[in-house]
């Protein structure tokens, strides 16, 4: 009952202009609507596209209404919420944007080779093809959204006076991901392995496909353990909104390595080792379904750590 009194208590110097979230969420709408009017003739639904940022504009200013009407604890995280929600929204919204760029699946999977000397994308499931590695890695996968509901929740209840601090890093972090995958059109090899055909893969052919996903989203079917429940969830998730784009850097290695500075920052060990193993086998998992080029985890990694610290030092210069 305290908790839900605290929730809903009136603040008493509540904030009047928009939260830090928002301002990404509005920052990274204009962007993209400048984006699209340069591509206006070259996008399929522009329209579409243009009045779907005025929704979330009326949202956004809608729910802004509601808290200064009542400023409370919980319209504050209905605010954040919103925004994390439109994520989702704004994912497949990417792929309309750079498809009208020419393809470079044909380059990374040319560096990839260059580099290890093989496709780890096709190895990898090769080297662990059993059940228990299979649903481990897609159980990782799968664990990717949760962990980061739950981190974001965690500082909600118990570093409540950090929590839009923890929810900005998020939030910017994904939009700065976004934009990447804005101007560099590629699917992964999941994608671009069905499109060209695993044979030439293995002969170390790898055609320039240009414009094709702009007619053509198929994709492989997931190697591992078909009948694993974990399995099932991916797959059933890629077929519900997978889209051949974000491919680099990842974000779902990116996203997870600022979610575990999240954990770090908040000095919760516990927490820490709690997710360690998610995070650990979600990285892997990003190669093994082949829904990445190691070279796209791997860069995940390193700027999942940049943004970090970078968002965490904007946001410390904005408070202050």
């Amino acid at each position: 009952m305290k908790f839900l009194k605290e929730l809903f208590a009136i603040e008493r110097n509540p904030m009047k202009g928009l939260m830090a979230v928002e301002w990404a969420a509005m920052g990274y709408l204009v962007l993209t609507l400048v984006v699209i009017l340069f591509l206006y003739t070259r996008l399929p639904h522009p329209e579409t596209m243009i009045w779907g940022r005025g929704k979330i504009v009326a949202m956004t200013l809608a729910l802004w209404m509601a808290y200064r009407i009542i400023p409370c604890r919980f319209i504050r995280f209905a605010r954040v919420a919103a925004q994390l929600a439109l994520l989702a929204w704004w994912y497949p919204d990417t792929f309309e944007l750079n498809r009208t760029l020419p393809n470079l699946d044909h380059l990374f999977a040319s560096w990839e080779q260059q580099l290890f000397g093989c496709q780890p994308a096709l190895l990898f499931s090769e080297l662990l093809p059993g059940a228990v590695a299979s649903e481990l890695f897609d159980m990782g996968y799968a664990a990717y959204y949760p962990m980061i509901v739950f981190v974001v929740i965690y500082y909600f209840l118990f570093r409540n006076n950090e929590f839009e601090r923890a929810a900005f890093i998020v939030i910017t972090a994904f939009f700065l991901y976004y934009v990447m995958f804005i101007f560099i059109p590629v699917a992964g090899p999941t994608f671009y392995f069905k499109a060209v055909g695993v044979k030439n893969i293995v002969a170390g052919v790898f055609p320039n496909i240009h414009d094709y996903f702009n007619y053509h989203q198929e994709c492989l079917t997931s190697p591992g353990y078909t009948d694993g429940i974990f399995y099932q969830f991916v797959e059933d998730a890629k077929a519900a909104g997978e889209r051949p784009t974000a491919a680099f850097p990842s974000s779902h290695v990116g996203i997870s390595t600022v979610i575990m500075w999240l954990v770090w920052h908040a000095r919760n060990g516990r927490l820490l080792l709690l997710l360690s193993p998610f995070y650990v086998l979600l990285c892997c998992a990003t190669v093994y379904i082949q829904a990445h080029y190691l070279v796209d985890a791997i860069a995940g990694l390193l700027t999942g750590t940049f943004f970090f610290f970078l968002l965490l030092a904007a946001s410390k210069k904005m408070k202050g």
